[in-house]
């Protein structure tokens, strides 16, 4: 299986992914830890996937994404953005919604 393969069986399987530098348990930078904060504040069932642990995985998604940094919230299978716009949605009440429909 490829990399976009991969990258999209975990898209499809999950309606909440996270992509994160580290675990929920163990963060390892202080936007990973703020979104997981944010979606546990939503009570949100989600699938984290640490990029440290797949250099390859880390490289295509910034690709398969248009996205350069981490962490990447998708939900339902869609790019919601990384930290600051899981902030901005969390201070307006949005992700709580989008988390819950999903």
């Amino acid at each position: 299986m490829s990399v976009i393969e991969r990258i999209e069986n975990q898209l499809n399987n999950n309606a909440v992914v996270l992509y994160m530098k580290g675990t929920p348990d163990f963060p390892q930078c202080g936007f990973s830890s703020r979104a997981v904060q944010l979606l546990q504040a939503c009570d949100a069932d989600f699938f984290a996937v640490n990029i440290f642990e797949d250099p390859e995985l880390r490289e295509a998604l910034k690709e398969y994404s248009n996205w350069p940094t981490y962490p990447q919230l998708y939900i339902k299978g869609e790019l919601i953005g990384g930290c600051d716009i899981i902030v901005d949605l969390y201070n307006k009440g949005e992700l709580q919604n989008l988390v819950a429909n999903a």
